[in-house]
């Protein structure tokens, strides 16, 4: 399961056996919610934060957090998942550092 991000403690991965919609997962004191980014037509619509089935989902502060982060990364985001995905690239852990 590759870790794209570490953002103020939120860890930001997908987890290697995913289906789509493309989103990613992030994990913060043993709880977990993922963010769906959902296209339309080739357009960005919107990005769905949501529950992990099985797991506590994160704090509502730490939510809105994860979305920021998948906001301003969205693109990357979607690039790593077609390197990880479709052409079995390895993706390389960044940690953000800045205040999204």
């Amino acid at each position: 399961m590759p870790k794209l991000y570490e953002y103020f403690g939120l860890i930001i991965l997908f987890y290697s056996n995913e289906h789509e919609p493309i989103h990613v997962h992030c994990k913060y004191q043993g709880k977990e919610s993922k963010a769906e980014i959902i296209y339309k037509d080739g357009k960005f619509v919107e990005i769905i934060i949501s529950e992990v089935m099985g797991k506590e989902p994160i704090d509502l502060q730490n939510q809105r957090k994860f979305k920021r982060l998948v906001e301003a990364y969205r693109e990357d985001i979607v690039r790593k998942w077609i390197d990880f995905f479709v052409y079995n690239i390895p993706i390389a852990s960044e940690t953000i550092t800045k205040k999204l």
